[in-house]
């Protein structure tokens, strides 16, 4: 049984499990696929509670560095480039300069926002939250589907109720419908340049991803066609809405075509719309009512900690995935899916996801404004940047690092050849407007820029 030495690492317990438990994994004593201690063993074998353990576990499963699965245990994974947006951050050497982190994709925080406040008051004097510590009513579920339903009806994509599943969260909602509808070692088609969840799932699950070319409106639907037929692929996930990291949203047209080449070539298409609500755009999935699944959530559009998701869909993949309810609706916080439908239901996340919306187009202007080539970005507000970096620049994180920022790598994005010479920071990661122009001065200053023309 692996035990770690602790010695010489944070003093915070949780902390140094996992410091040693990632030096374990760099120095090839723990390889991808070995299997770790229970929580209860290693607790035992350290002297400490096995909620530190389980803390550790927790903060390294975030990682990307270890994942558990009910009745098998916890298992090391294959070292993955995305990770580093989940590490620990470390001090910065330099104690006087404050480092501001545009390197998560977060949504800005409205400080004068009292919503959750007044809902957990509401909840809490009709007596509700005694239903928080149990399992999701029936009624509940009810409750939500029609609630959601209108939702997304808004959006432009009338479903039944029925047509749709409540999840704790879109990655949840993403494992769920790739878990269901995809087997081990089958190609999964992405966007060249794609978000980190979908990379760390496909390596969980053991999916190859290939890659397809994209353009200034996302993924080029020639390329889906012959990618499509080369690998003999059923499925696709597609970011048509500020797509992750790029920003590139697909025109009518460009979803149009890419809904052609999904029917000649026979593909179910997964439709991460997580940007949908700020695009303010119609899901994909109105083109392509019994072949795409739409997998979106509150995360970016209305409160990052609200794990409320939903799949959405009148196909035989979103029935599939309705099957089976353990990977689904059991994991569902009963508490905040009653927040999420009083949102919806009194106006709230409507008036949220204004706000945000109106606020990343403050700060998309504010980049323009003060980076280079701003003058020339024509694309939608996006809550994130796809920059470019001088050539000049051989390491863009250490150098950005250096002067107080954190961004992230093209390389995290990359899936399938080498990665550009392009940094993603998000705009609504830091915590002001001041902070956030800050932050860019800074990259400026190095030479961070707009790119020219749109190049992946």
């Amino acid at each position: 049984m692996w035990t770690p030495d602790l010695t010489g690492r944070s003093p915070v317990r949780y902390v140094a499990i996992v410091e040693a438990l990632a030096a374990a994994i760099a120095d090839g004593v723990l390889r991808p696929g070995d299997q770790l201690p229970t929580h209860r063993d290693l607790a035992w074998s350290l002297k400490v509670n096995v909620s530190t353990v389980s803390r550790a576990y927790a903060e390294a499963t975030r990682r990307h560095l270890i994942s558990g699965e009910v009745g098998r245990g916890t298992y090391v994974l294959s070292e993955s480039r995305e990770a580093a947006l989940f590490a620990l951050k470390e001090p910065n050497d330099d104690s006087t300069l404050q480092v501001i982190d545009l390197s998560t994709n977060i949504p800005a925080t409205d400080p004068a926002a009292t919503d959750l406040d007044l809902a957990l008051l509401d909840i809490a004097g009709h007596g509700r939250l005694a239903s928080a510590l149990r399992h999701p009513t029936p009624a509940l579920i009810a409750r939500i589907r029609v609630t959601a339903a209108s939702w997304i009806a808004a959006r432009g994509l009338e479903l039944r109720p029925t047509d749709i599943l409540p999840t704790a969260g879109a990655q949840q909602a993403l494992l769920a419908v790739l878990l269901t509808i995809c087997n081990a070692g089958e190609p999964v088609l992405v966007e060249e340049l794609t978000f980190p969840g979908i990379k760390a799932l496909a390596r969980q699950l053991g999916l190859p991803l290939h890659g397809v070319a994209m353009d200034a409106q996302g993924m080029i639907p020639e390329a889906l066609d012959r990618v499509a037929r080369a690998t003999s692929a059923r499925v696709a996930v597609l970011v048509p809405a500020l797509q992750n990291p790029t920003g590139a949203t697909m025109s009518e047209a460009r979803r149009a075509e890419l809904a052609q080449v999904a029917e000649r070539r026979d593909l179910q298409i997964i439709e991460d719309d997580v940007y949908g609500t700020l695009a303010a755009t119609p899901p994909m999935a109105v083109l392509l009512p019994g072949r795409c699944t739409l997998v979106t959530s509150f995360s970016k559009s209305v409160a990052a900690g609200l794990r409320f998701g939903l799949i959405a869909g009148a196909g035989p993949a979103a029935r599939a995935v309705a099957a089976e309810p353990q990977s689904t609706l059991w994991p569902l916080a009963p508490l905040m899916a009653e927040i999420a439908c009083r949102w919806i239901e009194d106006g709230t996340a409507l008036r949220r996801a204004k706000w945000q919306r109106d606020e990343v187009a403050v700060r998309h202007r504010l980049a323009c404004r003060l980076l280079p080539n701003g003058r020339t970005v024509s694309s939608r507000p996006s809550p994130h940047a796809w920059l470019a970096v001088p050539p000049e620049m051989a390491d863009p994180i250490a150098a950005c690092r250096a002067v107080g920022v954190d961004v992230v790598s093209a390389s995290t994005f990359a899936v399938t050849r080498e990665a550009p010479a392009r940094i993603r920071i998000s705009l609504t990661a830091a915590e002001t407007r001041a902070e956030l122009s800050r932050a860019l001065d800074r990259l400026a200053a190095i030479g961070i820029t707009w790119p020219s023309a749109f190049e992946t």
